[in-house]
């Protein structure tokens, strides 16, 4: 894993894990306005080639850092983050269900982003 790089593509809403110039893994997010500000991540998937190297988990960590330096919370409705923020709870402060809520209804009514 030491050689890859994490890189936030805000605009196009995705954490990227590049080896090199070749993108092995991402998050693909959305950022959340109200009730509060929020990174809410949709989907993971890391290439077949590189699955079982911990590129999926150093997403999810690198997504919790980005929102810890940033002052805003995760609302994580990816099923791989979910279970990954459960493992590591120190990390991963849990979003309350006013949040997810909102998270859900955003993606509900932009059926068309993911």
């Amino acid at each position: 894993m030491s050689d890859i790089e994490i890189r936030d593509d805000r605009a196009g809403g995705r954490l990227e894990a590049l080896a090199g110039d070749e993108v092995v893994g991402h998050i693909e997010y959305f950022v959340l306005d109200a009730p509060e500000r929020a990174l809410v991540p949709v989907h993971t998937l890391v290439e077949p080639e590189h699955e079982g190297q911990g590129i999926a988990g150093a997403l999810a960590r690198e997504l919790y850092a980005i929102a810890a330096r940033g002052g805003v919370k995760v609302a994580p409705l990816c099923p791989y983050v979910v279970r990954w923020a459960a493992r590591h709870p120190e990390e991963a402060p849990e979003a309350g269900p006013e949040l997810l809520q909102a998270a859900k209804d955003w993606l509900t009514a932009h059926p068309d982003r993911f």
